[in-house]
């Protein structure tokens, strides 16, 4: 089970991939809640709504975010990526082959 904190990071890196997506009022909740740390009640009380509605509204919301990914795997690409990219920085004793096939790998992604 992943951890508040785990699920922080994922809605917010989901957020950086995907949120041009979402409605105004989406990024918004998701920006004062995963972003800002505020609470529901908090987030309630500045939207006039109840806190159900809030987390019924992150709650869709960020199915909506998996659900883009799913379909579209742009974080799982910039992860993968990123790890290639580390590899390279990591390994830049390595011979000019192993850096090639790296780039090679980076290309296709």
């Amino acid at each position: 089970m992943e951890s508040h904190l785990e699920k922080t990071k994922h809605v917010n890196l989901l957020m950086d991939c995907y949120s041009d997506l979402l409605t105004d009022k989406q990024r918004e909740y998701l920006s004062l809640y995963y972003e800002e740390d505020l609470s529901l009640a908090e987030i309630a009380d500045e939207f006039g709504v109840s806190r159900t509605a809030v987390y019924d509204n992150l709650k869709r919301t960020v199915r909506s975010l998996e659900d883009y990914e799913n379909k579209l795997h742009l974080l799982e690409k910039h992860l993968k990526r990123l790890e290639l990219i580390n590899k390279i920085e990591d390994q830049t004793q390595e011979s000019y082959d192993d850096i090639h096939s790296y780039l090679e790998m980076l290309r296709r992604i």
